[in-house]
């Protein structure tokens, strides 16, 4: 089978979907790589019993139910009211490319291939995504002090814009000073 009958057979985006985020780490479930190998999953997983001294923690580790719940619900496997029967595996990017040791066929080993290339991909999008969330942070600090100015602008051109203060009115009438204990009344005009 050549790699462009397994891109065929398997799209990028059916890899791409299977890719979970459980534990702060990137792994894919055993039924997913079982249907993508094209074994069933308790083939896969008496083969990896049969070779558990492959797969340490970090290669492979057993969900809990809740993980095991809330991935369903994720990915909608099994209806509501439907029990889980076997808590999933996990496998990491190594754990996947262990498997190909554990799956001797030649659909095994051209589907790790296209896997690994998934992760890889993965992992250069996240990259990208990183430079671009540090280059907007960066543009937010720099419009947030170009913010500051602005606004000293806007202030200073609305007091520019503001009409005149009304001169002081000139009183009207008279004005009862006190000078040296004699009474003046003034006039005002």
């Amino acid at each position: 089978m050549s790699e462009t009958d397994i891109a065929d057979l398997i799209p990028a985006e059916r890899i791409h979907r299977a890719i979970l985020l459980i534990r702060g780490q990137k792994v894919m479930l055993d039924r997913d790589l079982a249907a993508l190998y094209g074994v069933t999953t308790f083939n896969l997983n008496k083969a990896v019993k049969r070779n558990l001294q492959r797969f340490p923690a970090d290669f492979m580790f057993q969900l809990t139910l809740e993980e095991a719940e809330a991935s369903r619900f994720q990915i909608g496997i099994l209806k509501r009211g439907q029990n889980i029967k076997y808590l999933p595996h996990a496998f990491t990017e190594q754990g996947v490319a262990m498997l190909s040791s554990v799956l001797r066929s030649e659909r095994a080993i051209q589907v790790n291939v296209a896997i690994m290339r998934a992760f890889v991909g993965l992992r250069q999008t996240l990259a990208a995504h990183k430079d671009l969330a540090d280059k907007l942070a960066e543009l937010e600090r720099k419009i947030e002090k170009h913010d500051e100015s602005i606004h000293t602008l806007f202030e200073a051109i609305r007091q520019l814009m503001a009409p005149p203060p009304d001169p002081p009115k000139r009183q009207i009438g008279f004005q009862v000073r006190e000078a040296r204990g004699i009474y003046r009344v003034r006039r005002h005009r």
